[in-house]
């Protein structure tokens, strides 16, 4: 029984991720930004379904006295930590304005930073056989760049270069750090796209489709049961895409 905390657990990819763990009969704490009376009600369920302890929280991961607030007041104990939060801004890098951009920087990229920064010192706590871990959910775009998507593209590089440095300082203490980078999946962030578009997407796709987001979830739990040794890696989960 391990103790994991999910950040941008409300929706999507991180809610599938919660159900995942906790049907593993882990501990859980789920972090959103504003569905905090859906993350409870959420948390109600899982704790009942599993029988586990699952707390839900509304923090701003984008601010780092918030984080550390919360770390304070919450978190004793860590086993894994997934980062998950996430936001895009679709249109032109030139009608962007700088508070769009530093919101986009701050919530994808500088929010990995603050919450592994409180993370790594439980880690170090932590007995020899089970020094935690740290999973980065991040996009294809980190490593290929998309058009009109220039900020969350910037965000998730940043992201997948923060996975390998953090992976090589940590390894030494028997910490991994892995990231998986997701290619189109059937969530609320691409619902900017129109049932055509979508249509038109998924045939670039070698799949053929989009995944769900239970097959990333599945993806995850996997990566957190493999071997400490596997580390600085970034996996892609895109169906072939890129």
């Amino acid at each position: 029984m391990k103790t994991v905390l999910i950040t941008g657990a409300a929706h999507g990819i991180g809610r599938s991720i919660a159900e995942a763990f906790a049907a593993e009969h882990d501990n859980l704490h789920l972090i959103c930004h504003t569905a905090q009376d859906e993350l409870e009600d959420y948390a109600e369920r899982l704790s009942f379904k599993y029988h586990v302890q699952c707390t839900a929280d509304a923090v701003d991961v984008s601010d780092p006295d918030a984080v550390e607030q919360y770390y304070n007041d919450r978190i004793h104990s860590l086993d894994l930590l997934i980062n998950n939060a996430g936001i895009s801004y679709i249109g032109l890098l030139q009608d962007m304005t700088p508070a769009e951009w530093n919101n986009v920087i701050a919530t994808n990229l500088s929010s990995v930073f603050y919450m592994s920064k409180h993370a790594i010192p439980l880690f170090l706590k932590n007995s020899a056989g089970n020094p935690g871990a740290v999973i980065n959910v991040t996009s294809v775009w980190g490593q290929i760049g998309a058009s009109n998507e220039a900020a969350y593209s910037a965000s998730k590089g940043g992201v997948d270069s923060l996975t390998k440095a953090l992976a090589k300082e940590l390894s030494p203490n028997g910490i991994p750090v892995n990231a998986i980078s997701c290619g189109c999946i059937d969530t609320r962030m691409n619902n900017c796209f129109d049932e055509l578009e979508k249509e038109e997407l998924a045939g670039e796709i070698p799949a053929g489709r989009f995944a769900s987001p239970d097959e990333v979830a599945s993806a995850v739990l996997k990566l957190s049961q493999m071997p400490p040794y596997m580390t600085g890696q970034i996996i892609r989960f895109d169906g072939g895409w890129v």
